[in-house]
């Protein structure tokens, strides 16, 4: 009976990763570009340009983005706009930092820093952010808490941006695949 009562805590710890495990999305590997290879959650499917639109304003359509079923969770592949002289990722890191904190009401930093992937230097940063409401528009008044992981590898004359966006409700579910899917990302 002593055996059986000392085993059962790891029977559970046993069955409660396998449970862990079986809930991580597949991730697929696509081709978004000539020279840029993602992994992304092997359900997603791509979003239209006004599907896009309308969740990203921006002047430059992405080279591709991707979406959950709920539309909940994001990942997009986008050529910035920024241009470097040399590929000086220190500074540029800085440099995106200052745009992200300026972009968002609140930024509660996880993690940022660079890393190499595939042999590139990749500038990361991994962060909760949050955008006041408007309390005079109606619609508006609740502020929106996002978790978002992006990356960006700066080339000669282009920097490109790699970014995961969901709910900040739902980062447990998905902070992990979003780990994976950036250490995925494969740039000939």
């Amino acid at each position: 009976m002593l055996r059986i009562k000392s085993a059962f805590p790891n029977v559970l710890i046993v069955l409660a990763l396998t449970l862990l495990a079986a809930d991580k999305p597949k991730l697929v590997k696509v081709k978004v570009a000539e020279r840029i290879t993602i992994s992304i959650p092997q359900d997603w499917k791509p979003m239209d340009a006004m599907d896009f639109t309308q969740r990203y304003p921006s002047v430059r359509a992405p080279l591709a983005a991707y979406t959950n079923d709920e539309r909940t969770a994001d990942f997009s592949v986008n050529i910035s706009a920024t241009q470097w002289p040399d590929s000086n990722i220190e500074m540029a890191r800085e440099f995106f930092k200052s745009s992200l904190l300026n972009t968002f009401d609140k930024v509660d930093m996880i993690q940022e820093g660079v890393h190499e992937i595939n042999k590139k230097k990749f500038a990361y940063f991994e962060f909760e952010s949050r955008v006041n409401g408007n309390r005079q528009q109606e619609g508006f008044q609740d502020p929106i808490l996002r978790y978002t992981y992006i990356q960006y590898l700066v080339e000669p004359g282009k920097t490109l941006v790699f970014s995961f966006n969901c709910p900040r409700r739902i980062k447990d579910q998905w902070q992990e695949t979003a780990r994976e899917m950036m250490k995925a990302i494969k740039i000939k």
